[in-house]
């Protein structure tokens, strides 16, 4: 077990104005697991996957990592949870425009103070088809290959899981399937767990684990 999610609510102010964003949600994300979460805008998608991930507190529940309750830690805890056990991969790329692609890359171990393990940086920028752009800048960059970065830049702290809110929600469908076959590759590879929150059915099929949410509600698909 890497990260387990029990009776996670949200809400958001109260009595005729109170809005649930999350109704008392389970799961549990174990090594290895390629889970994908599908539900329409407004569903609560993405605000699971930040209280999971240590983003954003729960209004009620617990989610523990390795057990240790990650919200009943201290605050440089959490954040050093959030940089070194989880990667993160948004719809929005992030790069910082004025550091060049492996400046982006490395970003997460230089917080830490850790110098890069270049071997290790070879064998994912080359897995991206990016080691040959690392000394460009993010505006030198197509769509895709940005976001080829923002996966190195994921996995350089070598996570035990990574989150996807939509990654392929900027990209073309060529581009967005390459980045899913990338994604699918480095479960493959690494045996890093992966979490991907998407609207689309297709993407969600490439999982092993499929689960919905509507207002709300989690649920697991069963085949």
């Amino acid at each position: 077990m890497i990260i387990e999610g029990k009776n996670l609510s949200k809400y958001y102010g109260s009595g005729e104005n109170k809005v649930i964003a999350l109704n008392n949600a389970n799961l549990k994300i174990k090594s290895g697991d390629f889970i994908s979460i599908t539900g329409p805008s407004g569903s609560g998608k993405s605000t699971l996957l930040h209280i999971l991930s240590g983003l954003d507190t729960p209004s009620s529940g617990t989610v523990t990592f390795d057990g240790k309750d990650i919200y009943k830690t201290k605050d440089n805890e959490l954040s050093a949870f959030r940089r070194r056990k989880v990667g993160f991969i948004f719809q929005q790329f992030n790069l910082l425009p004025v550091l060049t692609a492996k400046e982006n890359i490395i970003m997460p171990l230089l917080l830490d103070r850790i110098q890069p393990d270049e071997g290790y940086l070879t064998e994912i920028t080359d897995l991206l088809g990016i080691s040959n752009r690392l000394t460009h800048l993010p505006s030198e960059l197509s769509g895709g290959q940005q976001q080829r970065v923002a996966i190195a830049r994921a996995l350089i702290t070598k996570p035990d899981v990574i989150f996807a809110d939509e990654p392929t929600g900027n990209l073309d469908s060529k581009s967005g399937n390459e980045v899913l076959e990338i994604l699918k590759n480095i479960w493959q590879t690494f045996g890093t767990a992966v979490v991907i929150i998407t609207h689309d059915s297709s993407i969600a099929k490439m999982a092993e684990r499929r689960l919905t949410i509507v207002d709300g509600v989690l649920s697991e698909v069963t085949s």
